[in-house]
């Protein structure tokens, strides 16, 4: 069995374990790792920059659905127009989105593989970075930099994600959360295209990446 597989199968084995813990939380958002909604939704606010909105109708792969709230999210925006394909690693939030959805053109898939996702004009993923809990930092930054590539492949027109930054103060930091270097990852993602952008400034301790192909 190779690294990543190994690596993906630990993946699966902490987020059940992660979540199940979060099952009393109050608040949706929480449940699926966000502090509140409008810390998860600000982070969708920022990924969806990379949509170009005037040129009609678009798909979108959401990697790390979740139980599908940026469908939600892009279903109250005014005259837009898409069909959404939401990924997750794990059974239980697939099971949850399809429960919860009222969405005629959502569609949800579990996913262990991330080249089995469909084509599609975009390809977002928010937050599936950050919780690496005992993985080396090493293997982790392997793991995003594979996933990107896979993401970059299934997409037309240009993908977003995010990452936690090593420039938040030490104080707020988790030895079980994975902090990024901005700087670094500029330098990876400048080697697919020249068109892109990383915004570090919504007062939240990560960072947003956006990239187009032209």
């Amino acid at each position: 069995m190779d690294i990543k597989k190994n690596l993906l199968e630990k993946i699966e084995h902490d987020l059940t374990d992660y979540y199940c813990k979060k099952r009393d939380l109050s608040d949706a958002a929480q449940h699926v790792g966000w502090k509140s909604q409008w810390a998860q939704e600000i982070r969708f606010s920022q990924l969806l920059k990379v949509i170009d909105f005037t040129n009609g109708h678009f798909s979108i792969n959401d990697l790390g659905c979740g139980k599908g709230a940026l469908a939600t999210f892009l279903q109250a925006l005014d005259n837009v127009s898409f069909t959404y394909n939401g990924y997750d690693i794990l059974d239980s939030m697939i099971s949850e989105a399809k429960k919860e959805s009222k969405l005629s053109n959502a569609n949800f898939f579990k996913l262990t593989n991330t080249s089995d996702m469909l084509q599609a004009d975009y390809t977002l993923a928010s937050g599936i970075f950050n919780l690496k809990y005992n993985a080396q930092g090493d293997d982790w930054l392997d793991y995003i930099k594979s996933t990107v590539d896979v993401m970059w492949k299934k997409s037309d027109k240009g993908i977003a994600f995010n990452c936690l930054t090593n420039r938040s103060d030490t104080t707020h930091r988790s030895s079980e959360l994975y902090y990024a270097d901005p700087g670094e990852m500029i330098q990876f993602c400048s080697k697919f295209t020249r068109h892109f952008a990383l915004l570090h400034n919504y007062q939240e301790y990560d960072f947003t990446v956006l990239m187009w192909k032209k």
